[in-house]
């Protein structure tokens, strides 16, 4: 079992980030992993031909997120300076590791599979060079994988960070600690877990601790440890298993009312996202009259378009899924 210190300055610096690039690692392993996981089963039949078209099976994210390596390389999770941060931000960091630490990073990548493959090798002798060509790969996937999605994976991201805040108001740090997850305990001055593969000494690690909800997480804990960041722990946030259920959209004909039937229709359509042709399909609307009413509700902010090679996802907005069930 391993233990982390957790003094008084520690405890005060506890805090949460929704973090897209630890749903981006997490979710692609998931995905590579070619498991038929029965939560995230409507999200891995949609993006699985997407991706594989796109050759993000087989390129840079094949081969330093591979499905069976407990590590993940570290400069792939930077510690998030905020608590939401964007995406830009979190590749801008990404793109400002040294070329020592990310050769650090593939060297123990190297020790946990026994070996490498070429982009993997290629990084190693030249980060500066190879760098940018994984940066837009991982946008690349983010674009194709998550970003249609994302409202939804950050609702659920952010109603878990509030329910924790709510215990540590309620019941203080050490209750949501001791909460948080089966693999985790604090008994006051110390936090344990009961996992070996990597130390958590405080000498070790940077000051305070950074907890990160994650949607694609399986049931188990992931850490990172790479000073002077703080101590990352990712876990599985709470209500993964609803995330892709479909959800009723009790506000559709009010809304109609105020929209029109075609747009509120496409609104209600887009539970999951879709291209202008299925979503034709699925109304009886014609093309160009779907494509017309897309754009007025891109204008409005109620939907969003996502390229992935030559096909446009249209996905519904924060907004759009507020109108239609206000409720939630």
């Amino acid at each position: 079992m391993a233990e982390l210190a957790l003094p008084a300055p520690d405890v005060a610096r506890v805090r949460f980030a929704v973090s897209p690039l630890w749903q981006l690692t997490t979710g692609y392993r998931l995905l590579a992993s070619g498991a038929a996981d029965p939560v995230h089963r409507r999200w891995l039949d949609q993006v699985r031909p997407r991706a594989a078209a796109a050759g993000l099976d087989r390129r840079w994210l094949a081969e330093l997120l591979p499905p069976g390596a407990g590590y993940v390389p570290d400069f792939l999770n930077p510690a998030p300076a905020t608590p939401a941060p964007t995406l830009d931000e979190e590749l801008a960091a990404v793109a400002a590791t040294p070329a020592d630490r990310i050769r650090a990073d593939l060297d123990h990548l190297r020790h946990h599979q026994g070996r490498t493959g070429p982009r993997a090798r290629a990084l190693h002798a030249d980060p500066p060079a190879h760098l940018p060509r994984l940066l837009r790969e991982l946008r690349s996937y983010w674009e194709t994988a998550l970003a249609p999605y994302w409202p939804r994976i950050r609702a659920l991201l952010d109603a878990d960070v509030f329910h924790r805040a709510g215990q540590a108001a309620h019941h203080g740090t050490g209750h949501l600690l001791n909460s948080l997850h089966p693999q985790i305990s604090w008994d006051g001055t110390g936090l344990h877990l009961e996992r070996r593969a990597r130390t958590l000494a405080r000498h070790a690690t940077g000051g305070g601790l950074l907890l990160v909800p994650t949607a694609f997480k399986g049931p188990g804990l992931s850490t990172r440890i790479a000073p002077p960041d703080p101590p990352q722990l990712a876990y599985r946030a709470r209500g993964t298993g609803d995330l892709w259920q479909p959800r009723t959209t009790p506000a559709t004909g009010a809304l109609a009312a105020v929209l029109g039937r075609a747009r509120a229709l496409l609104l209600a359509e887009l539970d999951t996202p879709a291209t202008t042709t299925e979503l034709a399909r699925r109304t009886g609307l014609s093309p160009a009259h779907v494509s017309q009413n897309l754009t007025a509700l891109r204008t409005a902010g109620f939907a969003t378009a996502h390229r992935t090679g030559r096909t446009v996802l249209y996905a519904r907005t924060a907004v759009a899924e507020t109108l239609l069930d206000p409720g939630r």
